[in-house]
C-alpha cells in the first residue's frame, strides 16, 4: 500500500484556483415621486401596476464588474401617475481565473439573482414608506431572460443589426 501525502499549496498554485466573489452590494439610486397627491390620493380605483426590469454590467477592470439592476414601479390611475419609484440595486462582484466563457453567463444570470431579493426588499419599502400598500415583485427567470437575450443577440447577428448591451423586461402585475 502506497501513501499518498499531499504538498503545501504554493501561492502560484492557489492564485489558479478559480474564485468567484462579492466585494460589495449597494442601493445606488433611489427615487419616489407623487406628481398627482394630494388629488389623485382621493380617487378610489384599483391602481394600474407597470414594472419595468434592466441589467447592466460595468466592468471596473479585467476581473472586476459592477452589474447594475434598474427597476421602475409605475401605478397610474385613471390614467394619472399614482407613484412612480425608480431604484437601482448595485453589486461589485470579482471573478479571478474564470473562463471568459463562463463570465458572461454568470454576470447575466447569477448577479442578478444575488441582487434581485434587494431590489425587491427596497421597492417594497420604499412603497409602504409612501404611503401605500407595498408592492411585492415576482420572482423573475434570469437564466431565461439571459437566453432570451443571446437569442436576440443572434437574430440582431444574423440581419447585420447592432445588439442592444442591455436586457430589459417588462413584467405585467
Amino acid at each position: 500500500m502506497t501513501e499518498q501525502t499531499s504538498a503545501p499549496q504554493t501561492n502560484s498554485d492557489q492564485s489558479k484556483e478559480p474564485s468567484f466573489r462579492i466585494q460589495r452590494i449597494y442601493l445606488k439610486d433611489l427615487s419616489l415621486e407623487q406628481p398627482n397627491a394630494p388629488q389623485i390620493l382621493l380617487v378610489a380605483s384599483e391602481p394600474q401596476i407597470q414594472v419595468e426590469i434592466n441589467i447592466s454590467v460595468d466592468p471596473v477592470n479585467s476581473e472586476i464588474f459592477e452589474v447594475s439592476l434598474a427597476c421602475t414601479v409605475t401605478a397610474k390611475v385613471e390614467g394619472k401617475v399614482l407613484f412612480l419609484v425608480e431604484a437601482k440595486q448595485a453589486g461589485i462582484f470579482e471573478f479571478i481565473n474564470i473562463p471568459p466563457e463562463q463570465v458572461d453567463p454568470m454576470l447575466g444570470i447569477t448577479c442578478p439573482t444575488i441582487l434581485y431579493p434587494y431590489l425587491r426588499s427596497n421597492i417594497a419599502d420604499t412603497i409602504s414608506r409612501a404611503g401605500f400598500q407595498p408592492i411585492h415583485l415576482n420572482e423573475i427567470n434570469f437564466h431565461g431572460m439571459y437566453e432570451q437575450r443571446l437569442m436576440q443577440a443572434h437574430e440582431a447577428a444574423a440581419k447585420d443589426a447592432p445588439a442592444a448591451d442591455e436586457s430589459k423586461i417588462i413584467l405585467p402585475h
